[in-house]
């Protein structure tokens, strides 16, 4: 007889971490699932617009998906092949190469990793170290990639060349503030400039350069960010002439989430190396490093672990990117996203909880504010950027697409300043559930209703999510900041 799930919930905080995010806020026992929605075993139906936060292309159980994993079980294939040449390998290295931006799918090389995007992203600072020589690589605060599996460290912006502990610069925020703009990466870019375009000779600078450069089209856990076409060109530019390694991190905005099939598409830049994991295993772990083959060094490097020949994870994968690629999931998202942001945007009009709404394709986030707490002086200008107007084309991540931000009243701590309200957004999402819809929290402060819905969102879905999302707000905004601590939610 199946668990009743009132004792599941009760055993789990006893057997598993306190830190358990997604199951304390989401107190669920899922059973079955299909597309967008998901069954509890209390019989309850609920909108997943989390999936799997952003893993789930194609939503849960997509009959390709299944179709591809039963032919391998049927076949007879080992589940696991480590590294070794397989059909099913050959096939997903295929179509992953397919899709790849015009510029670098002629040239590139694909790495196979250990399962998850941490494990991508330490190949590929590898990759770049062995090929430069060097040991140093400078990201970006607020980033996924911001110390990933807990092995890159803060250093300075010259770096030190210790390969031991591989040091990663930080750029300052601009003024002070403690959250990425349109505005700030801009700046943070301008910042650059002295470094690579003042040392041409590493010995004559303060340092070495960098291995590479690490950016994200799109800063997911830090609340939706959209990185400027504009910005973006300009770090390709700094990179290509003193020869450092353009590293995409494309772990949370490829198979087009975003609206292109890679976020770093609406820029039209032409990275190094490209992190992809996630969605490219069709909802099963698998991740990979596509890299020039101008930076293979010729040595076998490591080895990847145990787990990079996952062939079921391969072939959910290769069915995953071929249903997007041939049914044009990429532009249904862009459209759809637009139609989406166009509506939050009225809900920032009528809400003063409201701030930010921004994102690109069906990668959306609604930032919660403290409508009593005004802006703090230290957040920059209001002016083009996140939350203070639709993105011109030259300055989103796309050229059109969908690709920008709804302002508000020009609020919202992640681009403009303003105080963020994390029991008002925690509140929004446990009004949600109680309506059947799951959605995600992000942003440092976790102020930033996350949308990721599957890319075969219908436009009836998307309609009851919207809906689900502004009754939420509504109620939330009715009760106002002081009382969303008494909120709980009773299954």
């Amino acid at each position: 007889m199946p668990a009743r799930p009132q004792g599941v919930l009760r055993r789990q905080p006893s057997r598993e971490p306190s830190a358990r995010t997604y199951a304390r806020a989401l107190p669920i026992v899922p059973v079955r699932a299909r597309g967008l929605t998901i069954e509890g075993a209390d019989g309850r139906r609920y909108l997943d617009c989390l999936s799997g936060a952003g893993a789930l292309a194609l939503g849960h159980n997509h009959p390709v998906v299944l179709e591809a994993i039963r032919k391998v079980l049927d076949s007879g294939a080992p589940l696991n092949a480590l590294g070794l040449a397989t059909p099913v390998k050959d096939a997903f290295t295929t179509e992953l190469f397919r899709t790849l931006p015009p510029g670098l799918a002629d040239r590139a090389r694909v790495r196979f990793c250990g399962p998850a995007g941490g494990d991508a992203l330490e190949t590929a600072s590898a990759l770049v170290r062995a090929a430069t020589g060097r040991s140093g690589l400078i990201r970006f605060p607020g980033a996924v990639h911001e110390g990933p599996a807990g092995r890159l460290t803060a250093g300075s912006l010259h770096t030190s060349g210790d390969a031991s502990h591989a040091p990663t610069t930080c750029p300052p925020r601009p003024n002070g503030h403690d959250r990425t703009s349109r505005v700030g990466r801009g700046q943070e870019a301008e910042r650059l400039a002295p470094w690579t375009e003042s040392a041409p000779d590493p010995a004559a600078s303060a340092g070495p350069l960098a291995a590479g450069v690490i950016v994200e089209p799109v800063e997911g856990g830090d609340g939706v960010i959209p990185a400027p076409g504009g910005w973006l060109r300009r770090m390709r530019q700094l990179t290509a002439d003193h020869s450092v390694p353009l590293i995409v991190d494309e772990t949370r905005t490829g198979v087009g989430r975003t609206g292109t099939f890679w976020a770093v598409e609406h820029s039209g830049v032409t990275p190094d190396v490209m992190v992809l994991s996630e969605a490219i295993g069709g909802s099963l772990p698998l991740s990979v490093v596509v890299y020039r083959d101008a930076l293979g060094t010729g040595s076998p490097g490591a080895d990847g672990g145990p787990f990079r020949g996952n062939q079921l994870a391969m072939a959910a994968g290769t069915a995953t990117l071929a249903h997007v690629r041939e049914n044009r999931l990429a532009e249904r998202a862009a459209a759809l996203g637009a139609r989406m942001l166009g509506r939050l945007g009225c809900l920032a009009a009528e809400f003063s909880c409201v701030g930010q709404v921004r994102g690109t394709g069906l990668m959306i986030g609604v930032e919660l504010v403290d409508p009593e707490g005004g802006e703090p002086a230290s957040g920059p200008e209001p002016r083009s950027g996140p939350g203070a107007g639709a993105a011109r084309p030259e300055e989103g991540p796309a050229s059109g697409g969908g690709a920008g931000t709804v302002p508000g009243r020009m609020r919202g701590s992640e681009g403009l300043g303003g105080p963020a309200a994390r029991e008002l957004a925690c509140a929004v999402r446990r009004e949600c559930l109680r309506r059947g819809l799951i959605v995600g929290l992000g942003g440092r402060h976790g102020s930033v209703v996350r949308l990721l819905p599957p890319l075969t969102i219908t436009d009836e879905q998307a309609a009851a999510v919207l809906d689900r999302l502004a009754d939420a707000i509504r109620v939330v905004s009715a009760r106002g900041c002081r009382s969303t601590a008494a909120v709980r939610f009773t299954p």
